[in-house]
């Protein structure tokens, strides 16, 4: 057990996924002063990681036997399942006491299945999924939702506060993905309106930039529409969040709300509208790249 946040600055952490906000993140512990193990597919991706420092491990099972706490950021949950499971996971290989904490945006029940094989390794696992995208990954910013046992949650503390600011344990095992799914769910319907909003503001002959001027402030408010707004109007579809991982998560929040028996109309006809941008070959561009899928519906007029 990790006493204080002193005794946590003298473990190793692993690190599984450097993607474009895992990189951002696993840089934040190393200036917190971890020392950090790396390890991801495309060893390239990591390479200005181990430039500044970070320790190469040749395979998942390496990392884990070689760190104190194990941090994972992949990109689906099939990646997630062949992280932890099997002879070469995480779970068969991590040093009973050790911390895994799985900050992809997964499914609940997978994060409770990983929280039940863990526990009988003698592992403390949780689910952590962020918000805040690119920017909030570069600059340490992110909203962390995480999920399981309260009375070892301060002891991963130090940890995620090098890569965060809101961070907020909502429950067991599971209830970090539950809380990601209400946030996706609240983004898919909000970036329709964003999309909507900017598409009438040029119809109507108004310059959009100035139309945000009014807008982000009021009622209308929101992270997208300050963040990603600016970003349709200049062009920039650039992946802060890919579009195919937005899709993945809708999708698993429509499986959810379903076991749930709950309706949540809006959310489907989002991923309505995102999978044929992914079939217009969207699937490499930021979630904002919706923006396009309107502009065309605008010009087909």
């Amino acid at each position: 057990m990790f006493e204080s946040g002193r005794e946590m600055k003298n473990k190793t952490i692993g690190f599984v996924g450097t993607g474009v906000m895992g990189r951002s993140m696993a840089q934040h512990l190393m200036k917190a002063g971890f020392e950090l193990n790396v390890f991801t597919r495309t060893k390239e991706k990591a390479e200005d990681l181990i430039e500044k420092g970070a320790r190469w491990q040749e395979s998942v099972a390496s990392l884990a036997e070689n760190s104190d706490v194990i941090i994972t950021i992949v990109g689906y949950p099939s990646d997630v399942e062949e992280v932890y499971f099997g002879e070469g996971g995480l779970l068969h290989n991590a040093k009973p006491g050790s911390y895994v904490i799985d900050m992809t945006t997964s499914s609940p029940e997978l994060a409770q299945r990983i929280a039940e094989e863990a526990k009988n390794a003698g592992i403390h696992a949780f689910d952590a999924p962020v918000s805040g995208g690119d920017v909030g990954a570069k600059n340490g910013t992110l909203t962390i939702m995480a999920g399981g046992e309260e009375q070892h949650f301060n002891e991963i503390l130090p940890a995620l506060q090098a890569m965060g600011e809101n961070i907020v344990l909502q429950g067991n095992a599971g209830s970090g993905q539950h809380t990601k799914m209400c946030n996706q769910i609240a983004i898919a319907s909000g970036m329709m309106g964003v999309c909507e909003a900017i598409i009438y503001a040029e119809e109507a002959g108004l310059d959009p930039k100035t139309v945000l001027k009014s807008i982000e402030f009021g009622a209308a408010g929101s992270w997208s529409l300050s963040n990603l707004g600016p970003r349709m109007i200049e062009g920039d579809f650039e992946p802060g969040f890919y579009v195919k991982h937005f899709i993945k998560d809708m999708k698993i929040a429509i499986d959810s709300a379903e076991r749930l028996q709950i309706a949540v109309p809006g959310l489907k006809l989002a991923k309505e509208l995102y999978d044929q941008l992914s079939q217009a070959g969207g699937d490499n561009k930021g979630t904002q790249a919706l923006y396009q899928y309107y502009k065309m519906m605008a010009s087909d007029r």
